[in-house]
């Protein structure tokens, strides 16, 4: 609900109150003014996405996808996406709500996919910045090289990459499909959150693969092959965190009075899950493939299905709340679609 001033409240229409509790643009700076705003918001926005595209471009001239042209690269990467994609896919069809345009989920995509460059260039900055600060001092404490550069790791993923990964996928979804009349319903945000994630997991992927195989020579396949299936299972992770803060951005389109709350409580939960994935990531499958004697690889595996299907199973109960209000405050007739799936 629209909040109100005490003099809007009680003039209820029937006085002039430009400039004491209302404002509209009236005079000639009020006009310039407005204008100015006007012009210069798209025009900010288009910046920051040309500066995204140019730290991409720039990335792929230094090197970082050499060998992106390589046909067999290029297969490793699409198969490396195919369950962050199918996952992006099924939370939009669990949409029950009206179609989103696919002008808006590919705009989405390829904005999560050149913010993606951002991301890489603040981990490596605050990363390098981090390990400056605090090395000596958590070696200071530790007395250990390994358990020093496991707590730095772990500092590194909660305050620097978690934030800045969810926060320009997130950005993504807010320079775009939020900002037209299209966003029309919360579970809205889900999707594009999806979408954005499935974009920076499309180029972090890409990023990843190419920087293992180009080096690996003849063995070439077998490295590609390891490389993907790795980034297969750790894709579908981006679009879970990045549609969790997405339906709390639509919760706050709709709910302006706790906007700032909302998107900061989605934000702390997608930043939450990602950082503690990383962080047992890192330490967790050697200690289980230790304790069950099982394979490290084996075991990274059961880590990911068991991490991110608690997850998935987080956000389908939302969306399934969703759902269940909607047809319970809605025609029958009006259902886009009906999803058993998603009955509580």
């Amino acid at each position: 609900m629209r909040r109100r001033d005490p003099v809007q409240r009680q003039a209820d229409g029937s006085r002039d109150l430009q400039e004491v509790a209302d404002w509209e643009p009236r005079s000639l700076v009020d006009r310039l003014v407005y204008r100015v705003y006007a012009a210069a918001a798209p025009v900010a926005r288009a910046a920051l996405v040309a500066l995204a595209a140019l730290i991409l471009l720039t990335q792929v001239a230094l090197g970082g996808f050499g060998a992106l042209d390589d046909p067999v690269v290029g297969v490793f990467v699409v198969l490396s996406v195919v369950p962050a994609l199918l996952l992006a896919a099924y939370i939009h069809y669990a949409d029950i709500t009206t179609d989103e345009p696919l002008r808006l989920l590919v705009g989405t995509f390829v904005l999560g996919l050149l913010f993606a460059g951002f991301a890489g260039v603040l981990n490596a900055v605050l990363g390098g910045l981090l390990v400056s600060l605090l090395g000596e001092f958590v070696f200071g404490l530790v007395g250990s090289v390994e358990t020093t550069r496991s707590v730095l790791f772990a500092v590194f993923f909660i305050v620097v990459v978690a934030p800045v990964e969810e926060g320009v996928k997130l950005l993504a979804v807010r320079l775009s499909a939020y900002r037209t009349p299209q966003f029309d319903a919360v579970v809205d945000g889900a999707v594009y959150g999806a979408a954005a994630g499935l974009g920076f997991a499309t180029i972090e992927n890409a990023l990843y693969i190419t920087g293992v195989i180009g080096p690996a020579g003849g063995d070439a396949l077998v490295a590609g092959g390891a490389i993907t299936t790795v980034r297969a299972l750790a894709g579908p992770g981006h679009v879970i965190y990045s549609a969790l803060a997405g339906y709390y951005l639509g919760l706050a389109r709709f709910n302006r009075e706790y906007a700032g709350p909302l998107v900061l409580k989605g934000l702390l939960i997608a930043i939450g899950a990602h950082a503690l994935y990383n962080i047992l990531a890192s330490e967790l499958p050697e200690l289980l493939a230790a304790t069950f004697g099982v394979s490290t690889f084996a075991a990274f595996v059961g880590f990911v299905v068991a991490y991110d299907g608690l997850l998935v199973a987080v956000l389908l109960r939302k969306l399934s709340r969703y759902r269940a209000a909607y047809r319970a405050t809605r025609p029958r007739d009006t259902y886009r679609s009906e999803l058993t799936e998603f009955e509580p």
